[in-house]
């Protein structure tokens, strides 16, 4: 993949409304988590999510973040994370920040919103840098 064009189009959607106008996007990314070894884990980033303001809760992110969970690969689900509401991410998708304590980003976040969900927790590192997934 080049870089700059590495969005993983398999797990990124589209919604249009009944006129055929589009209302929402979602599009995943191939990240890994640099542990303080150097070892990288490959992860998927999920998002961003976006939906029209004006038909924001009727359903449109939530068919988005379905599709594109549901598009995994069930034999070898790499985990996924994603900046998001804890509660809401949560309940509907198993996202938590119950691992990501001490994982970091390049630039500035709200630590409590870095959500991650994996079938197997014991995989992810404890600590960790997350960038860009560069093969």
């Amino acid at each position: 993949m080049r870089e700059g064009t590495d969005w993983l189009p398999g797990l990124s959607f589209a919604a249009i409304d009944a006129d055929e106008h589009l209302v929402g996007t979602i599009q995943c990314w191939p990240v890994a988590l640099t542990d303080p070894d150097g070892r990288r884990h490959p992860l998927i980033m999920v998002g961003p999510v976006a939906v029209e303001p004006s038909l924001q809760g009727a359903g449109y992110g939530k068919a988005l973040m379905t599709a594109s969970l549901a598009a995994l690969s069930p034999q070898a689900p790499l985990p996924q994370v994603m900046i998001g509401d804890p509660e809401y991410y949560g309940r509907f998708w198993g996202f938590a920040n119950a691992h990501t304590g001490d994982w970091d980003l390049p630039g500035p976040f709200e630590r409590h919103r870095l959500l991650a969900r994996c079938d197997n927790a014991a995989v992810l590192p404890a600590k960790g840098m997350l960038g860009p997934w560069r093969g």
